[in-house]
């Protein structure tokens, strides 16, 4: 594939993650007026921004990347890039929770459909030595998309209302899917000539024994555990905490700066690479430990313009790690499994973030803490204790790197 062909595709891509980011997060943006809509509790709104969707998304994710290092990764991606702006459109005109969660599930098993895809896609495109900075560029999706939520979601909502906004965010991917599946190529794989392939499960089972894996997984499903942990909340502290629900669309432009510092991350953690590969591994400490200091004075701020900044701050340093994460997993498996591996990433990660944080919270919120600052009370300590186990985890993965680095990389590519 050519050079501009590749890029290309990589934009297309980050486009494709840009829209599949604001349908998942528009829910948390919307929270508070679905909840007052259909009369639901802060505990529901965690539900049908965790598990609803993040359940169904980890659990198909596995086999959804089983089936990508075996089938078109092109027939994937434009598929799931339909079907979930689909439902994220009728969800507009949901009349209860249980219509809400159905469409929120359709959601979760189409997006499982893009990622593993994309990662096996842009790892047979891009040399090793690329990939931190390819897929962190890929990652920046993930925080343009957050912001467009908050920022049209958000503007649309307080204009009409919150169906309107589901609709509005809805139809752009209906529209870019057979845009999509005319444009891209599906690249070429290498495959060995009379290879028994192990079934799914051995290759999940071959890749948990190696220590460094297991530590990545920890460690970045803590780091995603409070990235949506704030996502997911971060509304009910505007509005809540300071009664200022117009800061919840502003909130928005911080997400687009998230999207450079995932860019920046992924660009420094391979030049550290270059003395030591482990060293990638050092911007997921630095995603841990660095925004803390900005939570805790931003959620316990007695005033809301310092309170959107520093938390703002925080999100920018805590959320840095997404390319970083999903690029270091491939340097411990063979190209046939980059996809599974993926898949496995995004369950672990989909699992601790979507599906612990939100619901976690949320109980916090409403059962454990009190007063004014509850919910600051609830995401702080959730905050704190992953900080604290990811720092560990990534500290014993630089120690495990050397053995279970694979060295046989393809290094074909742009």
């Amino acid at each position: 594939m050519n050079k501009k062909l590749a890029y290309g595709t990589v934009f297309l891509f980050t486009l494709i993650y840009i829209l599949s980011f604001v349908d998942r997060q528009i829910v948390a943006v919307l929270g508070t007026q679905i909840r007052d809509s259909l009369l639901l509790s802060n505990f529901q709104i965690g539900l049908l921004y965790g598990p609803a969707f993040s359940f169904i998304y980890a659990l198909a994710g596995i086999p959804m990347g089983r089936l990508a290092d075996r089938t078109s990764r092109k027939l994937m991606i434009c598929l799931g890039l339909f079907t979930w702006s689909f439902m994220t459109l009728i969800s507009g005109f949901a009349a209860s929770f249980t219509f809400l969660v159905t469409a929120r599930l359709f959601v979760g098993l189409s997006q499982a459909m893009l990622s593993p895809a994309v990662y096996s896609y842009l790892a047979d495109q891009f040399s090793p030595k690329k990939r931190a900075t390819i897929f962190s560029f890929y990652a920046s999706g993930i925080f343009i998309g957050i912001g467009i939520s908050f920022l049209v979601g958000g503007t649309v909502s307080q204009l009409y209302d919150w169906r309107i906004a589901m609709v509005t965010v809805g139809l752009p991917g209906m529209l870019l899917a057979p845009l999509a599946w005319w444009y891209l190529r599906e690249p070429e794989r290498k495959k060995k000539k009379d290879q028994v392939q192990p079934n799914m499960f051995d290759e999940i089972r071959l890749m948990i024994k190696k220590p460094t894996i297991r530590w990545h997984l920890i460690g970045f499903s803590c780091l995603a555990c409070t990235g949506y942990t704030i996502l997911a909340f971060v509304g009910n502290v505007f509005n809540d905490v300071f009664s200022s629900p117009e800061y919840i669309s502003r909130f928005g432009w911080f997400m687009f700066g998230v999207a450079g510092t995932v860019i920046l991350s992924g660009r420094i953690a391979d030049l550290l690479a270059r003395k030591n590969p482990a060293n990638r591994f050092w911007m997921g400490i630095i995603a841990a430990l660095g925004g803390i200091p900005f939570f805790l004075a931003g959620l316990f701020s007695q005033n809301v313009e310092t309170a959107f900044l520093l938390i703002g701050t925080g999100v920018l340093i805590s959320s840095s790690y997404n390319g970083v994460g999903a690029a270091l997993i491939q340097y411990f498996v063979q190209s046939h499994q980059r996809a599974l591996a993926g898949g496995v990433y995004l369950f672990v990660i989909s699992i601790a973030g979507f599906g612990l944080g939100p619901p976690l919270t949320g109980w916090l919120t409403d059962s454990v803490f009190s007063g004014n600052y509850a919910v600051s009370q609830a995401i702080i300590t959730i905050i704190l204790v992953c900080s604290s186990i990811a720092t560990y985890s990534f500290l014993q993965a630089v120690k495990s790197y050397p053995q279970d680095a694979v060295t046989s990389y393809n290094q074909s590519g742009v």
